[in-house]
């Protein structure tokens, strides 16, 4: 009860301060149901994502907040708790195993009261603001509880506020809500990685859609990895040229490129993964599950 009260307590004294300096404007928000479970399973491209989604929906909106939110150490680790947990929100482990699976059960359970669900299937934000691959879970939690998923993309939030930029920028946002998606046909085969991986395409192929996203057929997690890792080699780069220390060249050490022992270079960000057309094909991903099972 006391989660339900701060939840509506937040988005009081939060809304008149989002409409003012953001002015969200919002297309299918018909698309939302009055009453009834459903997951909105949106883009990952700003920290003001859940604020800005909470806002423009009328019911209560519970999300699979990542673990690290209620770990946090220190004052600002203590704030994080303090408010993820007061609005309600489920922390799940990314880690894999149990510990993701009773996450995904705590989200089954809010969706068999009835409640809507809030997840982000790429599992962490967009690095470069381009969509990613999403995990499977999105899919697991439509059938095992049997109900439709709401597509929602966000527009422009991640130019108000970047991973890694404390104060977000003032500028329009915009929110665009899909009709529902009815995976009801496949409600016996939650446990098939085959259905899995093509029902969360299909919710991805519809974000892309909406969003006008790149898509990039790569984990968003790996993708940060390899920013990281080419961010590093730049680094050092520029600092071996600063202090007048030459560079070791694969024809320097005889090792040629690609052979054992040599190493391999980080990709640079436009690198990153091969931009596709779509995630799949739902209407032709459809066929090849028919004709599988």
């Amino acid at each position: 009860m006391g989660a339900v009260l701060f939840y509506w307590v937040v988005k009081v004294f939060l809304t008149p301060v989002l409409r003012l300096f953001w002015r969200p404007w919002v297309e299918g928000a018909e698309n939302i149901p009055l009453e009834g479970p459903a997951i909105l399973a949106g883009n990952h491209l700003s920290f003001l994502d859940h604020l800005f989604l909470s806002l423009v929906v009328p019911r209560r909106v519970t999300y699979l907040a990542k673990s690290d939110y209620f770990t946090e150490a220190g004052v600002k680790g203590w704030f994080k708790r303090v408010f993820f947990s007061g609005v309600g929100q489920i922390p799940i482990d990314r880690s894999g195993g149990k510990a993701s699976e009773g996450a995904l059960r705590s989200g089954v359970r809010v969706l068999r009261q009835g409640r809507l669900l809030g997840i982000y299937p790429e599992g962490t934000r967009s690095p470069d603001g381009r969509l990613y691959r999403g995990k499977v879970g999105v899919a697991r939690l439509a059938l095992e509880a049997g109900v439709p998923v709401i597509p929602v993309a966000m527009i422009g939030t991640f130019e108000v506020q970047p991973p890694g930029q404390l104060v977000p920028k003032i500028r329009r946002v915009g929110i665009r809500i899909g009709r529902p998606l009815d995976f009801s046909r496949y409600a016996a085969m939650a446990d098939d990685r085959f259905v899995l991986r093509s029902v969360t395409d299909e919710i991805m192929y519809e974000l892309m859609a909406l969003s006008g996203q790149e898509y990039v057929d790569l984990y968003a997690k790996r993708a940060k990895e390899e920013l990281a890792a080419a961010r590093a080699q730049a680094a050092a780069g520029a600092a071996a040229a600063s202090t007048g220390t030459a560079s070791v060249s694969p024809a320097s050490t005889g090792t040629a490129p690609g052979s054992p022992g040599a190493a391999t270079p980080a990709r640079s960000p436009d690198q990153l993964g091969l931009p596709v057309t779509a995630p799949a094909n739902p209407r032709a991903t459809k066929d090849r599950i028919d004709r599988a099972v």
